[in-house]
């Protein structure tokens, strides 16, 4: 199967001709510039108080769509006039989130000046009653850091994992410790560091990207990563979080090779492929560190519902023996419904790793 992988092949070489044209990474904030910024924060509440006034933050609002704009070769980013909250101290309703995001101020200045990190789960069950949740305390930091302008990681703040990888891939953590992604019946878990990975070695051709994690088992039950070796599988289960996404545009920085989606057919799944593309409102201000444009559509695709399951029904006995149901049949194929990974497998128990995926991957068979 020595030209499994040619079509493939020549989409890596077109992706890293355009590559040259236009690369747009974003350099990392030092620390002191991290601490600068915040200082800055402080002295402007330190002054609003010594001239007898409410201290006021004013953020940005980062859930609107009116606050991004879509770049081309980026994805979503994030507009120079964006819409701002203000939150004053003064005031019932926003005085809590102001002390809140003080406290966590607090907490990252503490961590970056000594260079030391923490998980948001670390921070927020050291006074769980002062944040009342975790989905509370994810909303101030990203609050934070589209304030400072700062990337996340730069806050040494970092997120429990969610997602996992594995195939043809090694790296080293941080601490040095060695990771390895090559097992065809197990995945790792994707770091919850990404930015601090190095020595990244993997001959993949390409990466594949799994909306579920049911799928995703299914890939590695049936040894996907050997029989279409080399590759890289990863998943961020649904919705993905922050290090799954980072760690696709990790690969994609020092491989540049092709990045595939599998995704449902529907809405959702069409939504979850367009975060790792062009990525998310919410974090429009770190696209260029979140965001894959380059990502294409290997499926499920609509089409192939059609041609696989519906061609599979039509050339059987005893439905080309039946005309009124062939036209049944026929006629939906021009329905608009939508079409989950898991029904490839009521054609064949092994149809999705060892006919779809291969024959999509050989023949170009992408958007």
């Amino acid at each position: 199967m020595a030209d499994q992988f040619i079509e493939v092949d020549k989409l890596r070489d077109t992706l890293r001709e355009s590559l040259e044209k236009d690369d747009r990474r974003q350099e990392d904030i030092s620390r002191q510039d991290v601490l600068t910024r915040i200082e800055r924060v402080i002295q402007t509440i330190v002054f609003s108080v010594s001239e007898g006034e409410a201290p006021v933050l004013r953020l940005m609002n980062r859930c609107n769509w009116a606050s991004v704009r879509f770049h081309e070769s980026v994805g979503l980013v994030r507009k120079a006039d964006v819409p701002v909250t203000t939150l004053r101290c003064d005031c019932p309703s926003s005085a809590t989130r102001f002390a809140l995001i003080f406290k966590l101020l607090s907490v990252i200045y503490k961590l970056v000046q000594s260079d030391s990190y923490a998980t948001k789960r670390d921070i927020y069950y050291n006074d769980p009653q002062l944040f009342g949740s975790q989905k509370t305390l994810d909303s101030i930091l990203d609050d934070i850091s589209c304030m400072l302008k700062v990337p996340r990681r730069s806050l040494h703040v970092f997120a429990t994992s969610k997602g996992f990888i594995s195939g043809d891939l090694c790296y080293l953590e941080e601490d040095g410790t060695k990771v390895d992604c090559n097992s065809s019946s197990t995945a790792v878990l994707v770091s919850s560091n990404v930015n601090g990975i190095r020595n990244i070695v993997s001959a993949a051709k390409f990466i594949l990207i799994v909306e579920k994690d049911a799928t995703f088992q299914r890939l590695l039950d049936d040894a996907f990563c050997t029989r279409l070796s080399p590759c890289i599988i990863i998943t961020g289960k649904g919705v993905p979080d922050v290090n799954s996404r980072l760690m696709v545009r990790k690969l994609w920085d020092t491989l540049h090779i092709p990045v595939f989606a599998l995704v449902d057919a529907d809405p959702y799944g069409i939504e979850i492929m367009c975060i790792y593309k062009y990525g998310s409102r919410s974090l429009a201000f770190e696209a260029h560190s979140l965001t894959v444009p380059s990502v294409l559509w290997l499926g499920l695709l609509p089409s192939d519902i059609q041609e696989s399951k519906i061609n599979s029904l039509r050339t059987r006995d005893y439905i080309s023996c039946q005309p009124a149901w062939e036209r049944e049949i026929e006629a939906m194929q021009r329905l608009k419904q939508k079409a989950e990974i898991q029904s490839l497998a009521s054609i064949a128990p092994h149809f999705l790793t060892r006919v779809y995926l291969p024959n999509k991957l050989r023949y170009g068979g992408w958007i």
